[in-house]
């Protein structure tokens, strides 16, 4: 409704708000990014595209990351960096351009997380927008900004989304932090996050769609905003700070040696710069075995694991989720060995689902159904749906072990599965149990016990074992008893280049016919 043409004459912009550069921007620029973007290509979302001089606003895009991340305008970060009134007025153009082709409301670009990226964006860099600018193109500029600002205010209560409600309470902050105007609606705006944060961050520091993506992009948005309080005045010195420490401890438990977070509910391959960028932030850490959200992780030495119970929040949580029981991805120093698939890429939207089931995780599965259902229609279409009981974890950092089990399967199978994972040998064995415990009346079905392997590791066999050589050049050693092994075909997600094709191990054993499969990777150290 408030989205209505007959209504959005109400969202309009004054175009004589003077916005200061209150909020701060920790992430790093880069002056190579900004004289590519002026040569016609544009590095966003880690894919290069080259306009041939056209404007990426004009050109047809298939990337869906990439097209959020030219209509965020985080890139204009790039241009603290301008050293002429050239390079200055090419970032003024584009989002000039921007306001020809989108700024009079394109739903697919004015999305509420979207466009509270967008503002949040603009705010921080509004000097690189303004300062220079010809009074008519200054007033344009500010009128938009002014716009989005009012949709915002006006869509933000109707948001069915909580990261959209969230960001949008956020941006709305924003404002009110970079406005003289609007200070007197600092803690009514500050309350308003605050409850938001209470209701989506768990007792552990994480989003409730637990989702390493989601956590970063809010976890850069609050970083701004509690600088920006800060400066404003002593009395906010404690917001948002121990929430946000508490996140920054939940998104390392779920992080590997390679400084990534773990592929997991929708988390892909994640911008590197920014990550240290974030980590600079603070010096918390996650330096212990224990669990977080649902998951859990095991350190030792250099040796990392995490693992996923497969805990599925509500369902308005659930949206982009994974059905991942009793996956993990496993890390030794900078080496990742044991992975998952990743999500699909944003152009493949036929391959979306299949890469959220369980076959496309390192976790076991019976007869290649996942423990959580996603429906294709109904309702909850496409959203991760709870099957049986929650899942159970329990940690034990004296023996650096984790052991998982998922119901999921006790209504179909009649079968508990139960994996126990444990670091041996300061972190240079990984020790596996799997185990089928009977829960109800038969047990059937066939199990296939999935070890998706890293990029470029090449699998050989050698007697009893498979000898894993890595792209670094170290080899793991794998064995197993009670299952079948085969080695397949697999893929990894990667934001720079698409899918890489790797391979996988997967031992099958039909259900009660063996209670328990082990499984051992160790480092060759000879």
């Amino acid at each position: 409704m408030v989205s209505n043409p007959l209504i959005r004459w109400v969202w309009t912009g004054t175009g004589n708000e003077d916005y200061s550069t209150a909020l701060s921007d920790f992430r790093p620029s880069d002056r190579e990014s900004l004289l590519e973007m002026m040569q016609g290509r544009y590095l966003l979302a880690s894919k290069l595209v080259d306009t041939n001089g056209a404007s990426p606003f004009a050109i047809d895009m298939v990337h869906d990351d990439w097209l959020d991340d030219l209509q965020a305008f985080a890139w204009l970060r790039h241009f603290r960096d301008a050293r002429s009134d050239e390079e200055r007025s090419f970032a003024r153009s584009l989002a000039i351009d921007w306001i020809d082709r989108d700024g009079g409301y394109e739903p697919a670009v004015w999305g509420l997380a979207l466009t509270s990226r967008r503002i949040l964006n603009w705010l921080r860099h509004f000097n690189i927008l303004v300062e220079g600018a010809n009074p008519d193109d200054a007033k344009i500029i500010t009128r938009s900004l002014g716009t989005q600002i009012q949709s915002l205010k006006l869509r933000a209560p109707f948001a069915d989304d909580p990261v959209d409600a969230l960001m949008a309470a956020i941006a709305l902050l924003g404002v009110a932090l970079c406005d003289n105007d609007r200070e007197h609606e600092i803690p009514s705006r500050l309350d308003k996050v605050n409850q938001l944060l209470d209701r989506q961050i768990d007792e552990d520091g994480l989003h409730r769609s637990r989702s390493a993506k989601q956590q970063f992009m809010l976890m850069v948005e609050l970083h701004t905003i509690r600088q920006a309080l800060l400066r404003n005045s002593d009395a906010y010195r404690d917001e948002l700070a121990e929430i946000i420490e508490s996140m920054h401890r939940a998104l390392d438990a779920i992080s590997l040696g390679t400084g990534e977070p773990a592929y997991f509910n929708g988390t892909g391959q994640m911008p590197h710069d920014i990550i240290v960028a974030m980590q600079a932030q603070t010096p918390t850490r996650a330096r212990s075995t224990g669990t977080a959200g649902g998951y859990g992780r095991l350190i030792s030495d250099q040796s990392i694991v995490v693992a996923d119970t497969g805990l599925v929040p509500p369902p308005e949580y659930a949206r982009h989720m994974h059905s991942s029981a009793l996956a993990f991805e496993f890390s030794h120093g900078r080496d990742l060995i044991v992975c998952n698939c990743g999500p699909a890429l944003s152009d493949e939207e036929e391959s979306a689902l299949l890469f959220r089931q369980g076959i496309a995780h390192s976790g076991p599965t019976i007869n290649a159904l996942s423990a959580a259902a996603i429906p294709t229609g109904g309702p909850l279409k496409h959203r991760v749906v709870k099957i049986g009981r929650d899942p159970e974890i329990i940690a034990e950092e004296a023996d650096h072990s984790l052991v998982m089990r998922t119901h999921g399967y006790v209504d179909r199978f009649g079968v508990v599965l139960e994996r126990r994972l444990t670091l041996l040998a300061d972190g240079h064995s990984l020790v596996g149990q799997e185990r089928m415990l009977k829960a109800r009346g038969k047990m059937s079905g066939a199990c296939a016990i999935r070890f998706h392997l890293a990029h470029q590791t090449k699998v050989s066999q050698a007697g009893d074992m498979l000898k894993l050589r890595l792209a670094s050049g170290q080899t793991w050693n794998f064995l197993w008893e009670g299952a079948d092994m085969r080695v397949e075909d697999s893929v990894r997600q990667s934001a720079y280049f698409g899918f890489h094709r790797t391979q996988q191990i997967v031992l099958d054993v039909l259900v009660g016919e063996v209670g328990e499969v082990s499984w051992i990777f160790t480092l060759d150290d000879g």
